[in-house]
Order: C-alpha cells, then sequence, then structure tokens
C-alpha cells in the first residue's frame, strides 16, 4: 500500500488535525514505514501457530465476590461539597431548549 499526501490529507481532515507541508511529509513517511513493517509481518508462515487470544494465561483471575456492609447515608454525604440530607447537590448540566 503506498502512502501519499492525498491519503494524509484525508486523515488529517477526518481526524480533525492540521499538518504544514513538512509535517504532511513526515507523517506520510511515518505511515509507510508503519505500513511496511506490517507487510514484512506477513511475510510470516504462521502455519500450525494457534491464534492468541489472551496475553497471559491466568483465567478468570477475579476475586470471590463477597457480602459486605454499606455507606450509610450519612457517611455517604459526608465528604460532599452540597447536599440536601437526602441527595448529592451538583451544578445543573444539561438546559432545556424552550421555544
Amino acid at each position: 500500500m503506498e502512502v501519499n499526501i492525498e491519503l494524509v490529507d484525508k486523515l488529517a481532515h477526518l481526524s480533525r488535525l492540521q499538518f504544514n507541508k513538512s509535517e504532511k511529509e513526515q507523517v506520510q513517511a511515518d505511515l509507510q514505514k508503519m505500513i511496511q513493517f506490517i507487510e514484512k509481518l506477513n511475510e510470516l508462515d504462521t502455519a500450525g501457530v494457534a491464534p492468541l487470544l489472551h496475553m497471559s494465561d491466568g483465567i478468570n483471575v477475579l476475586r470471590e465476590d463477597e457480602v459486605k456492609g454499606s455507606l450509610t447515608r450519612t457517611e455517604a454525604l459526608q465528604n460532599a461539597p452540597q447536599q440536601d440530607g437526602v441527595f448529592f447537590k451538583v451544578p445543573k448540566v444539561i438546559k432545556r431548549n424552550e421555544g
């Protein structure tokens, strides 16, 4: 695959990036090196090699569920910057469009 300036321009547009001419040339060279590396990997004979599904041999290395006590409402609200005794009070972030 050939990486040209048009491809760099398209990728820059899609990712909302702006490059000057020298930066475009550097990005083009870097992308071309990456493509060449992947193409080199395609030359390897992988017949008989099982696909790698997990990066480690550990399977389901999760802790056991334990029933633990939970915070009371008072404990949960004690460090809240603003609260009304029942709920956390936070700034309004959704505005209604009235019209």
